[in-house]
């Protein structure tokens, strides 16, 4: 297959880039580089030996993504990474998250309909089951979110599913993530983000690596083994091989199927921080905070379909993301800006 990631070049679009690559397809990644860097696909392009493209655009211009399939197409399908994603960021200046997220979606389909492109895996969320505590969360829960990062993805989530209704030959698959961390086993390429972390590991990396003090644990008096959030940790590596496994069942099936990627097993922040420290080594310190508004108590996936439709299961560990994390952040204390002036 050719394949067209939007935001290719981010977290996760860079290590779908390297597994559709070993798997021999071909891709292309359309990037605006507002929070990613072209040098994770130079490096997806050495560690595979095969041509990680780059185009540099926005997917909310429709010219710039009808350049790309003109340009470098045609293309047997897409994954749509590109979008905002902080969730505090998005309550801040919810109107640039619901312009940026849904235009890309918007603009991107009306570009693959013209080109008979039909076949899409669309990055969402696990924040898509709002403040549902039935765990383990399964795909036919009811849906309703918290926040506007969150109601961007259930609104494309919507906008998607009516497509495929309305056009018999779509084909899509949503993908519902929990906790992406982790980084390719060789340390090359991984997490990188802006600023301070938004999430878990990277901020627990950067305090082992002394770049910040101590680790802000957000409420330690949840009703949970330690008191501390439990959430679903699932390897980035096992997450982007479900995306050439959701590709593969697009190209075969017409329709909508939504499809959770995660472990299916829960990890308390606690018990991350303790696997963190036992893999490698360090000691993390920690001081706790009050709970952040929003945050549930435990949250964690129910991959029986991603098993069954999309023969996909997770195969990694907790200390094997915890592992691999350190490994990237210590070859990478600074990211792919390679100094302390990111």
């Amino acid at each position: 297959m050719r394949v067209l990631l939007t935001g290719g070049a981010g977290f996760i679009g860079s290590h779908t880039a390297l597994c559709l690559l070993e798997a021999g397809h071909e891709i292309v990644a359309l990037d605006n580089l507002n929070n990613s860097s072209p040098e994770a696909l130079k490096r997806v392009s050495e560690l595979t030996g095969k041509q990680a493209t780059l185009v540099v655009g926005d997917c909310t211009v429709e010219a710039d993504v009808e350049k790309v399939f003109t340009e470098y197409g045609p293309f047997d399908a897409v994954v749509h990474f590109a979008g905002h994603k902080a969730v505090g960021e998005s309550v801040s200046i919810p109107l640039e998250y619901y312009r940026n997220n849904l235009n890309s979606t918007l603009v991107l389909c009306n570009v693959m309909k013209k080109h008979g492109c039909l076949n899409l895996v669309f990055s969402s969320s696990a924040t898509v089951y709002g403040t549902n505590t039935q765990v383990p969360l399964h795909e036919d829960l009811p849906t309703g979110c918290t926040n506007p990062y969150g109601w961007t993805k259930w609104m494309n989530e919507q906008i998607l599913t009516d497509w495929s209704h309305a056009e018999k030959d779509v084909s899509v698959v949503l993908l519902r993530y929990f906790n992406p961390i982790g980084a390719h086993q060789s340390g090359r390429i991984g997490e990188d983000p802006s600023g301070i972390p938004n999430n878990l590991m990277p901020y627990v990396c950067q305090v082992a690596s002394g770049k910040l003090q101590k680790l802000h644990v957000f409420g330690n008096d949840y009703d949970t083994v330690d008191g501390t959030g439990v959430r679903d940790y699932i390897h980035v590596c096992d997450l982007a091989n479900g995306h050439l496994k959701a590709l593969e069942y697009a190209v075969e099936h017409k329709g909508v199927e939504v499809v959770n990627l995660g472990t299916g097993e829960g990890y308390s922040v606690m018990q991350l921080v303790h696997a963190f420290e036992e893999a490698n080594g360090i000691e993390i310190p920690y001081v706790v905070d009050p709970r952040r508004p929003g945050d549930i108590a435990i949250c964690y996936a129910d991959p029986k379909k991603a098993n069954e439709k999309l023969k996909w299961q997770a195969t990694r560990t907790l200390t094997d993301m915890c592992r691999d994390a350190w490994n990237w952040q210590k070859q990478n204390p600074f990211g792919y800006h390679g100094d302390e002036n990111k």
